[in-house]
């Protein structure tokens, strides 16, 4: 892996076509990101999922978004449909106990398609002014539960031989703005951020893996964190996360100025990974051009990134699908 580029791809289709197969092979990115546009089954996906590793000749790192409510890529018929985080979290007896248990059966429904790590847990903390594209993808309205129940997350998932990106550094939660549109600016006071939407990411900053926020915090800059290395020296060194750091989504529009642009930025503010997720070949031509290979540096965070994966723990399915349901039924024996 060493010397591979610093990017994770997404590919246009359910099959991997010869143009990308060739990029891939010439470009090597460190890993992959699937969406809807590319799931149809899961022997579709197993064989999506491998082309994607052999085109690079190694067991590259397989993204998802697999939160649950608006945000997940699988669904029925094949895999489970699940209610947005808060609401599944505003419903259990035992939400953190509840919430483990979803991640490992997302866990094992991702392994059996060959991903092996799932952009979560969201450790964003929900208030009034956050905005509804996120909010219900949030575990709590505080430190403490937040932290709790992301941590949970993670352990469930990674139990499941999957790894978790924790999401979004340094915290999404005050932004009233939908990134994928807009560019959201936070006044906080570096004290106020500190004591409450940095806390659960310093809490967990162990993980492997993290993503960054497209998010302007004015008391350290007036870029947004992706592309500010003030923020991303607060994120290494306030929050104290030392693993991989991607992008959110370069598409997103809360960012300005080209693809390139926006790759180069991020890469030079201090993030190991740009995340292009579009699976547009120009696009991604555009980014590799721009973020280059991995630094020494960031190929340490992410060779120490991939030795957390491991083989999933033994597990009883239709035990677990018994205790969710009796969590999320007030009968904890159900």
């Amino acid at each position: 892996m060493t010397g591979c580029l610093a990017a994770i791809f997404g590919c246009a289709g359910p099959e991997l076509l010869p143009q990308e197969a060739a990029f891939f092979r010439e470009c090597d990115p460190f890993g992959f990101i699937l969406f809807a546009r590319n799931v149809e089954t899961p022997v579709q996906l197993r064989r999506l999922t491998g082309a994607l590793r052999d085109a690079v000749g190694r067991d590259a790192p397989i993204l998802i978004d697999q939160e649950g409510g608006r945000v997940q890529r699988l669904g029925p018929p094949h895999w489970r449909d699940w209610a947005p985080p808060l609401d599944t979290v505003s419903q259990a007896r035992d939400p953190a106990r509840a919430m483990w248990i979803r991640a490992r059966l997302i866990a094992h429904e991702l392994r059996g398609i060959g991903v092996d790590a799932n952009c979560a847990p969201c450790a964003d903390i929900a208030g009034d002014a956050t905005h509804p594209f996120l909010k219900n993808r949030c575990y709590g309205t505080d430190p403490a539960s937040v932290t709790k129940i992301s941590g949970a997350v993670a352990e469930g998932l990674m139990a499941g031989g999957v790894l978790p990106v924790i999401k979004h550094l340094p915290g999404h939660g005050r932004a009233n703005a939908d990134t994928h549109h807009d560019l959201p600016t936070v006044t906080a006071s570096r004290a106020d951020l500190t004591e409450t939407d940095f806390a659960p990411f310093r809490a967990l900053n162990h993980l492997p893996m993290a993503m960054t926020a497209h998010v302007v915090f004015s008391a350290y800059d007036d870029l947004p964190a992706t592309q500010s290395p003030r923020m991303i020296r607060a994120i290494r060194e306030e929050i104290g996360f030392h693993g991989l750091l991607m992008t959110d989504d370069l598409n997103m529009q809360a960012l300005r100025g080209s693809l390139a642009q926006r790759a180069a930025a991020a890469i030079a503010a201090g993030c190991d990974i740009a995340l292009h997720c579009k699976g547009d070949l120009a696009e991604m031509q555009a980014v590799a051009g721009a973020c280059g290979n991995q630094s020494p540096a960031t190929a340490l965070r992410a060779k120490a990134a991939l030795a957390a994966r491991h083989a999933p723990d033994p597990v009883d399915i239709a035990a677990l699908e018994a205790e969710f349901r009796g969590l999320m039924s007030g009968d904890a024996h159900a």
